[in-house]
């Protein structure tokens, strides 16, 4: 039997080009869309020389996710798609609203349709745990009502809402991952999503001072991406409980950004005095993740805590 095809939008990106590098261990075909608007072809290098050697099926596209014939010239003949195409930035989405929601929700309907039309086996989108906004309430669960306080999360709840839809009202089978500050390899030290972590760590092997927006006591929940991964392929492999509904995708542990300094202070052998800057709009102040649904439904488990993932990304940079 030959390998099932996976399509992975994003493909380039940080999370997405992780994605297409554990499809390829596995020995599945994988087919990668990117605009490298904000992904990096260096983050599929090692993935295009394995294929160009006869190691993997893989077929790297450049394009727009919000192109209606790519999306459906991209969708033909897989059996999932792994949806993690997106503007991932609060702050940009917060300065240049109309662009974000054009691909975020736009480009999201876009392959929605296309993959509908060819019967898509299941359709995984890549959400955010910015749809809560700034409820008090924690840990964050996903039967709680959204209170999205930027351009961005709001944009991640709609694009989810028409996955659910699509589900009840067509038929095709879509899970909504909302993601929890996921750090690792390949993520870009200067992109504004969820990049704390690259940020601090680039910043204290080069001799400089990290900069904390904020008092730094604002929590979050930092999920290493072999996690992000896992939960992933669990979607796809998961019962039909899972279709049209939501899981979040966390540690299910939060940290303090000075509790993290601290940890990378270990991880590095010395004290790190960080800079305190104001707050920025959009960020909330406390995160973390319910993660039992997803443990039910997806089989999902953390396999990697947030001590050995610095050590990990550390090592990548």
């Amino acid at each position: 039997m030959s390998p099932r095809v996976w399509v992975v939008t994003g493909g380039a990106g940080f999370i997405g080009s992780n994605l297409v590098e554990a499809l390829l261990c596995r020995g599945e075909r994988v087919r990668a869309l990117d605009d490298f608007s904000s992904g990096r072809r260096s983050n599929l290098a090692a993935v295009d020389d394995w294929a160009r050697t006869g190691g993997a099926e893989f077929e790297l596209i450049e394009g727009d996710v919000r192109d209606a014939d790519l999306c459906r010239r991209l969708v033909d003949g897989a059996s999932f798609v792994l949806h993690q195409a997106a503007i991932p930035s609060v702050p940009r989405s917060v300065e240049d609203p109309l662009t974000s929601h054009d691909v975020n929700v736009d480009g999201t309907l876009q392959l929605l349709e296309a993959a509908r039309h060819a019967r898509i086996g299941r359709f995984v989108f890549a959400s955010s745990s910015s749809i809560y906004g700034e409820s008090e309430t924690l840990p964050k669960v996903e039967t709680m009502p959204p209170d999205p306080i930027s351009p961005y999360g709001l944009q991640k709840l709609t694009a989810e809402s028409y996955c659910g839809l699509y589900w009840r009202l067509y038929g095709l089978p879509t899970v909504s991952l909302r993601y929890f500050n996921i750090f690792g390899p390949r993520q870009d030290p200067a992109s504004d999503y969820a990049a704390v972590v690259p940020r601090f760590l680039t910043a204290v092997d080069r001799g400089r001072r990290p900069t904390v927006y904020g008092d730094g006591e604002q929590t979050r929940d930092f999920t290493y991406v072999a996690n992000a991964v896992a939960a992933n392929l669990g979607a796809c492999e998961a019962k039909p409980v899972a279709f049209g509904r939501t899981y979040n995708v966390g540690a299910g542990r939060r940290t303090s950004l000075n509790a993290l300094l601290a940890e990378i202070g270990r991880l590095v052998g010395r004290d790190i005095d960080p800079i305190y800057e104001p707050a920025r709009a959009g960020d909330i102040l406390h995160s973390l993740a319910a993660i039992e649904r997803a443990q039910s439904d997806l089989g999902y488990r953390v396999t990697v805590d947030l001590a050995e993932g610095l050590r990990r990304t550390r090592e990548s940079l």
